[in-house]
């Protein structure tokens, strides 16, 4: 039966109208797999001697201080980024298959999600460089094999919170605030939890414990999945009582007014929306890497430039890249009606510029760190306004990942979002502005780099009408395309 779910999984694959596309984006996750691999076994095999040489003690004491973070923001990635099965579940209830083996597969795919197996790379290095610096092998096997299994309980985790963001970002807010308590020596979370991870090297008979653990929340998610395996039940889409929201100061604008009511009503009421709002707020603290002088990496003057982009262009980058996924549960309906692309579009450029505007305002505590740091922020967002808010709007067009509006996956991205196409539009989003302000730096100043990149950004207004022209003939180019891609991915 396994061997049949797999069969069924590849003929998926391979039958997809996008399958030179999806085999495109395997090929170069693959290189980034094997990328952060590199990175967690060169951390692995060198953290030991890094820790040991810096003084900072004990380095498996040291790792295990830090492992409550570790394991915490493993399962934040997670909740973000990692497929859930339902997806998977909803095609096979219609098959004559057995629920039981079905929910078996399902979790048992999870199980071999590379946020899982990944962590190996450091922690099993670590471990062999522990036994060769003479500490107790058992105890260091059994270390080892107690944190692998709370990798692997965070999996099962993420399963049975799904889509629950009222125990989610109250979780998250309590993390941040345990981090920032801890920076400023408030308080030390990591003095009541590093005894727990002590335990599994100076008791290796406590590394039973996470493994119980483990079983319990698998069979918690096996039960789960298997008492909720009904589309009219667990697996149906989530209701929520109608509110009528006229927005009437709008109607002044005409068509472009209706197009705006419709995205204000599509972010306020839809849960995928609403954590693209929560993302770009994030994004407003990006800069703090950059203007603290906390990463000296980032102390070159380029990277405020780079800073600014991304903390006045949050909104930007996490919404107008899905331009028109964003409307394609109705998109077929829409391209029925007498609807002209300028202004749809033209809509969405407006609300991308509103939220650029609110950002760079939210965003001028940075003149605590210098008048440099916000003045960077306010040049991003002149660039973000006059180019990449075109740029975003004409790679949009090339994404055919429709959305789906209940659910937060996939918040930072989809694997369709990444072609040739776009990845040539992200050189003058992000690599262009830098270049523009080290031309200047390098020729004049510093104060000459910012004026350059903000002169490109005024510049672009001139270029607006021609350069929605051709956004549009694009559009419509594409429009049967995308058509068939959110028709094959609603059967």
């Amino acid at each position: 039966m396994f061997k049949h779910f797999i069969r069924l999984q590849w003929k998926s694959f391979v039958r997809s109208s996008s399958f030179a596309a999806n085999l495109w984006i395997k090929i170069l996750m693959g290189f980034f797999a094997l990328y952060f691999m590199a990175v967690f076994l060169a951390l692995g095999v060198g953290a030991y001697f890094f820790i040991d040489d810096a003084g900072l003690g004990d380095p498996l004491r040291v790792v295990n201080r830090f492992l409550f973070y570790y394991l915490v923001m493993d399962l934040y990635m997670r909740y973000m980024l990692q497929k859930m099965p339902v997806m998977n579940i909803r095609p096979l209830l219609y098959l004559p298959m057995k629920k039981s083996q079905v929910v078996r597969f399902s979790l048992g795919k999870t199980a071999l999600s590379f946020f899982n197996w990944s962590h190996a790379f450091f922690f099993l290095p670590f471990s062999i460089v522990l036994i060769a610096q003479g500490y107790a092998p058992l105890s260091v096997i059994a270390w080892h094999l107690g944190i692998m299994a709370l990798f692997y309980v965070n999996n099962f985790l993420n399963i049975m919170v799904n889509n629950q963001d009222r125990i989610f970002y109250p979780m998250l807010l309590v993390l941040a605030l345990l981090g920032v308590s801890q920076y400023y020596g408030w308080f030390d979370v990591t003095e009541y939890t590093s005894p727990l991870f002590d335990a599994l090297y100076d008791f290796p008979w406590t590394a039973v414990l996470p493994w119980g653990l483990l079983a319990y929340v698998c069979w918690a998610s096996y039960r789960y999945f298997r008492r909720h395996m009904y589309l009219d039940a667990g697996l149906e889409m989530q209701k929520t009582t109608a509110k009528t929201e006229d927005y009437t100061w709008l109607n002044r604008f005409g068509n472009l007014g209706t197009f705006l009511k419709n995205d204000i009503k599509l972010i306020r009421r839809n849960k995928r929306s609403r954590t693209t709002v929560i993302t770009s707020v994030i994004f407003l603290l990006y800069g703090l890497l950059f203007f603290t002088g906390s990463l000296e990496v980032y102390e070159a003057t380029v990277w405020r430039v780079f800073a600014g982009i991304f903390v006045s262009g949050g909104f930007l980058f996490t919404f107008g890249q899905f331009v028109p996924s964003w409307d394609s549960a109705y998109y077929p309906l829409m391209m029925s009606q007498n609807i002209r692309y300028r202004e749809y579009l033209t809509s969405k450029w407006y609300l991308i510029v509103m939220a650029t505007l609110v950002s760079t305002l939210l965003s001028a505590f940075y003149l605590y760190f210098g008048w440099q740091a916000y003045l960077a922020v306010v040049v991003g967002a002149v660039y973000n306004i006059g180019v990449n808010s075109y740029l975003v709007l004409w790679g949009g067009a090339y994404i055919k990942t429709p959305i789906d509006l209940t659910s937060n996956k996939k918040a930072f991205g989809d694997s369709q979002a990444f072609n040739g196409k776009t990845l040539l539009l992200t050189i003058p989003k992000l690599v262009l502005p830098l270049v523009v302000f080290w031309v200047g730096d390098w020729l004049w100043n510093e104060t000459a780099g910012y004026l350059m990149v903000a002169l490109a950004g005024i510049a672009g207004f001139g270029f607006k009408d021609i350069v929605f022209k051709r956004i549009e003939t694009i559009y419509k180019k594409e429009k049967y395309k995308t058509l068939a891609a959110y028709r094959e991915k609603a059967a």
